[in-house]
């Protein structure tokens, strides 16, 4: 049976700040703060699980048929929430794309930020995981993800080519890798190198690459290998 249709409440305090987590290995120190994708306003619990469940849904429509299938009434079925609601949450299809993509970035950040190791940061007071082994970690999720959400990246991508240099998940990707390459080899030009190792699975690429090579995810990881062993005697 479908939820009623709701607007949901305004906010009535400001988003809790992010605070570290003591049990965490803090950032080298001059390690600039990560910039963080949009989170969205403090909102009511119910008005929260319906906003779950309409990205949710929409992200199966996208994983199953496309994102060109994405429709308002597709997700208010898929979701059990009526279509006015869909809409006056998310205003139109794009702003859902948009939407979706926002909360999958959100889930990456808190993984190499804050989640297990190797990926994310180790809790004390376990020993110390290599750089090498959490920026090999790193690329690999990285992979996986642009795999999964191709076509919106892609769209995205096609908007403004440009674009997502300037923008805050890709700041954060970029300090991140930027980090890691520093503690892995510190004379490196870590900034220029974190650029030229994003570029590597930027969504047009990897599409090409599956689509006109047939190379597979596991080719893809196992290249990345191959490229961070590289040694050149020039």
């Amino acid at each position: 049976m479908r939820e009623p249709e709701s607007d949901p409440a305004p906010a009535t305090r400001p988003a809790p700040t992010t605070r570290p987590d003591p049990t965490t290995r803090p950032a080298p120190a001059g390690h600039p703060a990560l910039p963080r994708a949009d989170r969205p306003p403090a909102e009511r619990a119910d008005a929260a699980r319906n906003r779950r469940r309409i990205l949710d849904a929409a992200a199966r429509i996208v994983a199953d048929k496309g994102p060109d299938s994405l429709t308002m009434n597709a997700v208010a079925h898929a979701s059990g929430i009526g279509v006015g609601t869909v809409y006056r949450r998310f205003g139109d299809v794009q702003k859902l794309l948009y939407a979706l993509l926002d909360d999958r970035e959100q889930q990456f950040q808190e993984a190499f930020m804050s989640g297990p190791p190797p990926l994310g940061p180790d809790a004390l007071p376990a020993p110390p995981t290599p750089p090498a082994v959490r920026l090999r970690a790193f690329l690999y999720a990285l992979a996986d993800r642009v795999a999964e959400q191709q076509e919106i990246l892609l769209a995205a991508e096609s908007a403004s080519p440009r674009g997502r240099y300037n923008g805050a998940p890709y700041l954060t990707l970029h300090t991140h890798a930027a980090m890691l390459v520093g503690q892995v080899q510190p004379r490196a030009n870590a900034a220029l190198v974190a650029h030229l190792l994003l570029a590597t699975l930027s969504p047009s690429l990897i599409q090409h690459l599956h689509e006109s090579r047939g190379v597979t995810a596991a080719q893809i990881k196992d290249g990345l290998d191959q490229l961070l062993s590289l040694r050149l005697d020039l």
